[in-house]
């Protein structure tokens, strides 16, 4: 299959990129630069130069090769914008499209306490005031599969960790740097459920050989609270973890940060992706990721 990834320089599209190489696809990835070409060959695709900001030229480049990978980042409304270009732009072609989404849509906010709400791929819920606007992308993007237009999916990791690469342990060891102790809001009992890079990337992997147009899949391998990843961070560094109040928790790491990844409980299940496409995480503790030179070098250490 000739696939493109967009998003390809990220932490998650190299991985995917990579995954998707070993198994013998042909893997393009877009690039804005030549350093970033580079970054592209390393995880074994071919660079393509382009930018989101030219849909036209990202639209043409999608319509030769099978199959899109959607893993970059952009402002919710641009977002939408731009897969709906996409979707208009493949459409009656019977292209592949991979969304990336997130489970930060269903979040509550806790201010560090524990919800028993655990949410499967096509459970109900109350979507997160601050993000919820992605759920509308999501909903055109399956309902484009349902209509026929392209056979598109969505897939919505929770917290990805491995490799050096957890967005929220690097937040832990920049903060013990800064701070000389780490922190963790209110009883630290919440969290994001959490998978590892590698798994995820397998999930795209059979989502775009084997999955089925207009599904959701999740991708879910273990859970572990805010407070013991900072306990743990905390015994890495020889610091002190300890709980603080959501004012000093902005003064830390700022509004938006504290809002979305520590004052917020997002617990999910991947039924349908474990049923559907066979998919079984390899991975399943976080807490093996901690100790990475990258993180500790966040914190002012080198191994």
């Amino acid at each position: 299959m000739r696939i493109l990834i967009i998003g390809a320089t990220g932490f998650l599209g190299s991985h995917i990129a990579r995954n998707l190489a070993r198994a013998g696809h042909e893997v393009s990835g877009l690039s804005r630069s030549a350093e970033k070409d580079e970054a592209v060959t390393a995880s074994g695709a071919v660079p393509l130069r382009g930018d989101l900001s030219d849909r036209e030229s990202v639209i043409e480049t999608m319509s030769r090769h099978d199959a899109t990978v959607y893993a970059a980042q952009l402002m919710l409304q641009a977002e939408y914008d731009t897969l709906f270009a996409m979707v208009q732009g493949v459409a009656g072609r019977g292209h592949r499209l991979l969304f990336t989404s997130g489970t930060g849509l269903l979040s509550q906010r806790t201010d560090g306490a524990w919800s028993e709400d655990c949410f499967a791929e096509d459970d109900a819920f109350i979507p997160s005031r601050h993000i919820g606007f992605r759920l509308v992308t999501e909903t055109m993007v399956r309902q484009a599969a349902y209509s026929g237009t392209v056979q598109a999916m969505v897939i919505r990791p929770p917290m990805i960790w491995g490799n050096g690469g957890c967005g929220h342990l690097r937040m832990f060891y920049s903060d013990a740097g800064k701070s000389g102790d780490v922190g963790y809001l209110g009883a630290g009992l919440n969290l994001y459920s959490n998978i590892h890079v590698e798994d995820l990337a397998e999930l795209y992997r059979l989502a775009l050989e084997n999955g089925v147009p207009g599904a959701l899949y999740h991708a879910v391998a273990g859970e572990v609270n805010n407070r013991t990843m900072a306990q743990a961070v905390a015994d890495d560094l020889g610091l002190a973890a300890r709980s603080v109040d959501f004012a000093e928790g902005v003064r830390r790491w700022g509004k938006f940060e504290t809002l979305i990844g520590m004052a917020t409980c997002s617990r999910s299940r991947s039924p349908r992706a474990r049923r559907e496409l066979g998919w079984a995480p390899r991975h399943a503790d976080l807490l093996t990721d901690i100790g990475h030179p990258t993180y500790r070098a966040l914190a002012g250490l080198t191994d």
